[in-house]
């Protein structure tokens, strides 16, 4: 397993070191693969910076940061607690607390909501408009582990979630969901499904086994095409709210090491052994980039 996929529960750093019940809490929670959280955190955090808040606003920036550990940690306790059942069929994630017996069934509900109560002490640090944006993904949060079962693209939908906090940045700074902030979302999302279609060439084999869908099953082996498009479209729908805050030539430019890194995922690809993990973790420094892109461009 170790020379081919790494697995998705893994004890390392020093949540290797924790007591059993504590090390098993911080893998519900995937706290040892800061990766999901960083990439729910740079929506945001471009949101912020390209609505001129980059430096100004660096407090909400840190605060969104708080929040995208928090909930990304009790999305995926919620995510194990409703796919525990499929977890155990599935070699990447057979070994996940709920799924292996190491975390009881109630044990996780409260660990869900402590986390939840962390979110929302962030949630208390924003104006009642931005509140009223975060709270409007809860529907979207709930209704994604089942997303796997009844459609064929569920990394749609984990677009839709895991870009919301470029909604919520946007509507904090500037007080309304106004077009820049939407079609940075808009990109975001399909930034998310390129990277995620990535992410699940692991799972394929499982996925197809056992009767759930996944992108990177529905594009079949048309998958390099099918992440260069999703990348594509998203440079072009940030190109164009980049446009929208500053309509000058040059201001595009900021995007240019942002385009060339998703150039780079897509053409050096390869889809088995441990290239797909290596390419979706990339992306949290396809974030950077993306974020410096936008404090540039906001900041001018």
């Amino acid at each position: 397993m170790s020379q081919t996929i790494v697995p998705d529960s893994e004890a390392r750093g020093l949540v290797s070191r924790l007591p059993d019940v504590p090390r098993a809490l911080a893998l519900l929670a995937r706290f040892d693969r800061p990766i999901g959280w960083w990439l729910l955190f740079w929506p945001g955090a471009w949101a912020v910076a390209l609505a001129g808040g980059g430096f100004a606003r660096w407090p909400l920036i840190a605060w969104l940061l708080l929040g995208s550990i928090a909930m990304r940690g009790a999305g995926c306790v919620f995510n194990d607690i409703v796919d525990r059942d499929l977890d155990r069929k599935v070699a990447r994630t057979a070994a996940r607390p709920l799924a292996s017996g190491a975390i009881a069934l109630k044990t996780a509900w409260v660990w869900l909501l402590a986390l939840c109560l962390i979110g929302l002490i962030v949630l208390l640090q924003l104006r009642l408009y931005a509140q009223v944006v975060a709270m409007a993904s809860l529907a979207l949060v709930a209704a994604y582990p089942f997303m796997k079962r009844i459609t064929g693209w569920p990394q749609i939908w984990l677009g839709l979630v895991f870009s919301w906090a470029a909604l919520v940045g946007w509507s904090e700074v500037t007080g309304a969901l106004t077009m820049p902030g939407l079609l940075l979302y808009g990109g975001a999302i399909v930034w998310v499904v390129g990277y995620d279609t990535i992410y699940a060439l692991q799972d394929r084999e499982d996925d197809a086994l056992i009767g759930i869908g996944s992108s990177a099953l529905s594009m079949g082996r048309h998958v390099r095409a099918g992440v260069s498009l999703c990348y594509l479209i998203a440079i072009g729908l940030w190109a164009g709210a980049i446009w929208q805050v500053r309509p000058q030539p040059l201001a595009l430019v900021a995007l240019a090491p942002m385009a060339a890194h998703l150039v780079w995922q897509v053409a050096t690809l390869r889809q088995d052994g441990v290239d797909p993990l290596t390419k979706f973790r990339s992306n949290r420094f396809a974030g950077l980039l993306m974020f410096l892109a936008c404090l540039v461009v906001g900041s001018a």
